[in-house]
């Protein structure tokens, strides 16, 4: 055997270390990833330091709301009171300097698999006399993952689920989008993931990789795209965030598959290609996303719209994202709170959770975090 020289041989340790490499990414996210350990909404990892920041609020004029939240997932507001849903089962009423904690007692039991429990809620502007409210949650039954849409009421010291708008959205190990919002003319919209089977997203017959529109009472709206179906578009990965401009247009967020990020502009009936095309791919009768993070990663969640730009949640890419729609640029405006699962956006400025402890971040004794950020008259 010839000796091998040291150049040589470190030649030989760093393309072994490089092929070792290649097959952890080729790994299903599911033999790679536990709960807490890998962010498997986005599975591609990316050194984020190396994007350039245009952080336009200082410290010192950012206010911090809320402290001390449990894996918070969605802001919603009503007047001067917000509600805040945590992941392990419990709405965070905040209200001045009033922060007050109440579970939610479901019929089922919330599941435990990563990216599950309770998800979206939706505040109705009338809540205050009607006392309903809207939930999306995650259980298990027969060793099978699904979703819900319900309806709860906040009583005393809980909340009750009190109806059932939907059942047994397909859930898997991961992937079950969450988000719910009321539409500009009254609809509910949420988004659903394809339950980690990403065929599910083109097959119409299946709610799963899926924005559903439906009527408030929990019926399916007479205008709705596709007859006697809650779709209101399909071909999605696992989208997490919605949002309208002034005049109704429809915005969502989606995450991408090793990375390819998308926000995309979305109209009744139609395609958005997954799994059969991602970022800049096309296909007949397929929509492409107006812009992609290409090989960075967004892990981008909730959205909201301000004053011309849309404002999104980064979880991996840590922070609070802006994209103009007319130039389609996306900015990073806040990059040092970690996680970021979800934007709100009041006159002023725009209102964020923090989303360190979920498993994946780096809590401080503070996390999680209901913080406001003014934004700056453009």
């Amino acid at each position: 055997m010839f000796p091998i020289r040291n150049h040589e041989f470190l030649i030989v340790i760093v393309s072994l270390l490089l092929f070792l490499a290649a097959c952890e990414e080729d790994q299903p996210a599911s033999e790679r990833a536990t709960s807490g350990q890998e962010d498997t909404e986005n599975e591609h990892e990316e050194n984020q330091d190396t994007e350039a920041v245009n952080q336009p609020v200082p410290d010192e004029e950012r206010e911090i709301i809320a402290q001390n939240l449990e894996e918070p997932w969605e802001i919603a507001k009503v007047n001067d009171t917000f509600y805040i849903s945590e992941r392990t089962g419990s709405i965070v009423t905040v209200k001045g300097e009033n922060q007050n904690r109440k579970p939610v007692q479901f019929d089922e039991n919330l599941a435990e698999q990563p990216e599950s429990g309770l998800l979206g809620i939706a505040i109705p502007d009338d809540f205050k006399e009607s006392n309903r409210a809207y939930a999306y949650y995650s259980y298990q039954r027969d060793n099978e993952n699904y979703q819900r849409i319900v309806t709860i009421e906040e009583t005393g010291d809980q909340w009750e689920e009190t109806s059932i708008l939907l059942d047994e959205i397909p859930g898997g190990t991961y992937h079950h989008g969450g988000r719910i919002e009321i539409s500009p003319d009254g609809k509910l919209f949420i988004t659903i993931g394809d339950a980690s089977i990403p065929d599910s997203a083109q097959d119409l017959d299946s709610l799963a990789g899926k924005i559903l529109r439906m009527n408030l009472d929990g019926t399916i709206p007479d205008d709705n795209p596709f007859e006697d179906s809650y779709v209101y578009s399909y071909g999605h990965r696992n989208p997490q965030g919605l949002a309208w401009t002034p005049d109704g247009e429809l915005y969502a967020t989606e995450h991408g598959d090793q990375a390819l990020d998308e926000i995309n502009h979305l109209t009744a009936g139609s395609n958005y290609g997954w799994p059969v095309i991602e970022g800049d791919e096309t296909a007949d009768g397929m929509e492409s996303p107006l812009i992609h993070s290409g090989e960075e990663t967004w892990a981008p969640s909730g959205m909201t719209y301000h004053e011309g730009n849309f404002y999104f949640a980064s979880l991996r890419g840590e922070g609070l994202r802006m994209f103009d729609p007319i130039n389609k640029t996306q900015d990073l405006i806040v990059s040092d709170v970690g996680r970021v699962r979800d934007a709100m956006a009041v006159e002023n400025g725009v209102y964020i959770i923090t989303n360190n402890t979920d498993g994946r971040g780096n809590p401080s004794d503070e996390d999680d975090q209901l913080i406001f950020i003014p934004i700056p008259d453009s």
